[in-house]
């Protein structure tokens, strides 16, 4: 019997959802929910309803794994706690000051229900974080770096989208370079947040507006773009079109440790992602992580869990005996 996923919201994410699916042979669409009129939300897998999330919980029966791709900021700390309730739920929850507080939230309400919800699954949290952990326990004499991209940064992206007289925007987050040779040569070096990334934003500005007050506006943003160096460069909405329609995102976690009677032997460990689409690698990430959590609870686990919980073999699709034969 295929494991049922639901996919509650369909943006790029619910989409990654819906095409990881499809690579998955032990699983199978079983519905979409959306806050949008169900009828003008068109889905690519035949024979599948699109349904308003108002109708979610009446199918708590039929879905064995729902995985809600609504925003960190105001949409998973509702739904996570009140959909674990009727479903197994996975998300990608990434403010990562605030996970200790949702895992606690999302934790009462599982083990209430009996139900297992997977939080900040993905790739920064989610597979940085497991490669952060095994080598922290691996050199705890070390130091961590985490670089990200070159990469879309959707959030920067939407940040600059809002001030006034901008029509459009992509901002790509870019790691220093000569910050990323000190850490590979293991020289340990103390970074800043301004000597680790540079912000690179291209702008469509509307007709007529003031270009000099944009850039200054985005260059001042707190929290976005004030720590950094940030370049801005004004484009045609053609030129945006053509050569920054994509989401490809990645980055480096690297950890330099000594070993030996006196700290004498230098250890690096780096783990990289080089993603041609965010969404859809992280999608793929939660296709995972919905295979274990359906697992989990079919032995009759429950509670709030976290990438750090979870026995990679839950994540495969294959046998213990496979994959010690395989990839041991």
């Amino acid at each position: 019997m295929k494991i049922r996923i639901g996919i509650l919201g369909y943006g790029n994410l619910g989409r990654g959802i819906e095409c990881a699916i499809k690579q998955n042979d032990d699983m199978e669409l079983a519905g979409v929910f959306t806050r949008r009129d169900p009828s003008t939300v068109k889905i690519m897998t035949d024979g599948v309803k699109v349904y308003s999330v108002d109708e979610a919980v009446k199918m708590k029966d039929e879905i064995d794994v729902m995985i809600l791709c609504g925003g960190s900021a105001t949409d998973l700390p509702k739904q996570t706690p009140e959909y674990v309730k009727y479903f197994n739920v996975i998300d990608s929850f990434d403010t990562h000051a605030k996970i200790p507080e949702h895992f606690e939230n999302v934790n009462n309400s599982a083990k209430e229900s009996g139900k297992i919800g997977i939080i900040s699954v993905g790739w920064d949290p989610g597979m940085f974080s497991l490669n952060r952990l095994y080598a922290n326990a691996i050199l705890p004499d070390g130091k961590d770096y985490t670089f990200w991209g070159k990469g879309v940064s959707q959030g920067h992206s939407d940040a600059i989208r809002r001030v006034e007289g901008v029509k459009n925007a992509k901002q790509y987050t870019v790691p220093v370079e000569n910050a990323l040779k000190a850490v590979r040569s293991g020289e340990n070096p103390e970074l800043s947040t301004r000597e680790k990334h540079t912000r690179e934003c291209y702008v469509v500005a509307e007709e007529g507006a003031d270009k000099a007050r944009i850039e200054q506006e985005i260059k001042s943003m707190p929290n976005y773009f004030a720590d950094y160096d940030t370049t801005v460069n004004f484009i045609t909405e053609e030129e945006l079109n053509k050569n920054h329609s994509g989401i490809p995102h990645g980055g480096f976690v690297i950890r330099c440790g000594k070993t030996g009677q006196n700290g004498e032997n230098n250890h690096i460990i780096e783990y990289s992602l080089k993603l041609d689409s965010n969404p859809e690698f992280t999608s793929s990430v939660l296709i995972a992580y919905a295979r274990a959590a359906y697992r989990l609870n079919k032995e009759g686990n429950s509670g709030c869990k976290t990438v750090f919980d979870i026995a990679p073999a839950y994540l495969c699709r294959q046998s213990g005996e496979e994959l010690r034969k395989n990839l041991l």
